[in-house]
């Protein structure tokens, strides 16, 4: 739904080779006298340190990347799209022959081209699940596990909703919960102080690592919720839709949150510990909960082995911290990436997890099972 830009520089490319082919020959002008020589001008000392890293503060691998051609293709999580986006936009600069063709069909969407095949790259904002796994044996897809950033899912409202400061979990699962379709329709359902008015919905769509783990973490079983929401796999379009609705409420990650911080009011969650907003410091604290979650890429073993993916994915790890920030992620700690990039060296295959949404972990947590 997002295919991406980069493949607009191959085009133009493509285009430029073609401009060059042979047309029918004109008859040769008139020639025009040439003029007095002038004297050569003096040579330029060509210089002899390398040019800087058109993205500067890259650390790059020991890699001739300008040499390299061919074609990645990565699909997958809306939410992890902005960082493989920086990702792919640096890469693109210092590799310009590879083609990156990147789109978005949510984690589910993504892990089933991913299986069966079609990509070489899944971006995922939960663990692949147990099914996913055994659908990537059985189409004989090997991959690597990598942990990226993380995330704190953010609900959201409009700005001028002046009454929704603080949800408790039992309030946002007595919004969201099955039982609630058709049910809970008006905003004086959650609280009787809360104004007599339409409750509009808006969140991810079955096929969203995202709503798999808002379900789990909010309703309590993942992948169930009431059915009568907006539902979308583009945040963006989900964003858009909160902020032209007084009355709506939404969720997604934080960096679209962050994006549209000028047209949203993000809502403070109460997990039994008072009410804690999503910010970069209670994220990576772990005080938000339970909506902070790590975010990842899959990486296919057999594709490791073209240059071009190998040295994106070397690019990816080693500058982890800057495309992250770059995206209004909350980075990994360097361990965490020095950790990704061993798994990547020694193809260290599968998943550390048992599979599916992970509540509740912490980075901490994450590194401890990442160092096993």
């Amino acid at each position: 739904m997002n295919t991406w830009r980069i493949i607009a520089l191959s085009l133009v490319a493509l285009l430029l080779a073609a401009c060059g082919t042979s047309a029918t020959a004109l008859p040769s002008p008139t020639p025009i006298p040439s003029p007095t020589a002038l004297p050569s001008p003096t040579p330029v000392p060509v210089p002899t340190v390398p040019p800087p890293s058109p993205t500067p503060g890259l650390i790059l691998p020991n890699t001739n990347l300008a040499a390299l051609k061919g074609e990645i293709k990565i699909d997958g999580s809306s939410t992890v799209f902005p960082i493989a986006e920086q990702a792919a936009i640096a890469f693109n600069e210092l590799a310009p022959e590879v083609t990156i063709r990147l789109g978005v069909s949510g984690t589910g969407g993504g892990f089933t081209r991913f299986c069966a095949g079609e990509t070489d790259i899944s971006n995922a904002s939960r663990p692949i699940k147990q099914s996913e796994m055994e659908t990537c044996a059985a189409n004989g897809i090997v991959f690597v596990e990598l942990p990226v950033a993380f995330d704190g899912l953010s609900v959201v409202v409009h700005p001028q909703n002046d009454w929704a400061q603080c949800l408790t979990v039992a309030e946002l699962k007595r919004m969201w919960e099955p039982e609630a379709e058709g049910q809970i329709t008006r905003w004086n359902q959650i609280r009787p102080e809360w104004p007599d008015a339409p409750l509009h919905l808006y969140g991810a769509g079955a096929d969203s690592g995202t709503y798999d783990y808002f379900t789990s973490a909010i309703v309590g079983k993942e992948g169930v919720s009431r059915g009568d929401y907006t539902a979308s796999e583009d945040d963006y379009l989900l964003a858009q839709d909160v902020a032209a609705d007084r009355f709506g409420l939404g969720f997604f990650g934080y960096a679209y949150y962050v994006e549209y911080t000028d047209q949203l009011q993000a809502i403070a969650i109460d997990n039994g510990n008072g009410c804690v907003a999503p910010s970069e410091t209670t994220i990576a604290d772990g005080s938000y909960q339970p909506l902070s979650r790590p975010i990842f890429m899959y990486v296919r073993v057999d594709a490791l082995e073209r240059p071009e993916v190998r040295a994106f994915v070397d690019v990816y790890l080693r500058n982890g911290e800057l495309f992250v920030n770059k995206a209004r992620y909350i980075p990994l700690p360097a361990k965490a990436y020095e950790l990704a990039a061993r798994r990547v060296e020694r193809r260290m295959t599968g998943s550390v997890f048992s599979g599916g949404s992970q509540v509740g972990l912490s980075i901490e947590q994450l590194l401890q099972l990442e160092d096993r």
